[in-house]
């Protein structure tokens, strides 16, 4: 009996475990992309969504402008972004999602906590 409830706990162990790695490569793959962003790449930071592959490149230049347009207006505003920071992480391993709780630390001092829907696909970690 004492060997079958070794064997439970270690299950347990090793399920949570794996939950948690998933859940930080989301997380740290949800920081790649907005670094990527406020470091001048917005092409990345479109291309990184799980739709990217099946839109039309017309659609995705309008995607890449709007995401410069967002940098520039928290230039504006807060003196750009200067550091992004993972704040926490929530999986769902029967869906492949996760959602990823980002700070964004502006120049002007101020903080902004975004939430970063991801999902699995194919082994790599796109934003919803």
């Amino acid at each position: 009996m004492k060997k079958l409830l070794y064997v439970i706990v270690a299950g347990i162990i090793v399920a949570c475990s794996s939950a948690s790695d998933r859940g930080k490569q989301a997380a740290e793959a949800a920081k790649t992309v907005y670094d990527s962003l406020f470091a001048g790449r917005a092409d990345l930071f479109v291309r990184a969504h799980y739709d990217a592959d099946s839109l039309p490149e017309k659609y995705i230049s309008e995607r890449i402008d709007n995401a410069k347009m967002f940098v520039k207006e928290q230039d504006d505003e807060h003196r750009g972004v200067y550091s992004v920071r993972i704040s926490r992480y929530e999986t769902n391993d029967s869906l492949h999602t996760a959602n990823v709780y980002l700070i964004l630390c502006f120049g002007d001092s101020t903080n902004e906590e975004v939430l970063v829907p991801m999902i699995e696909h194919s082994g790599e970690w796109k934003m919803k």
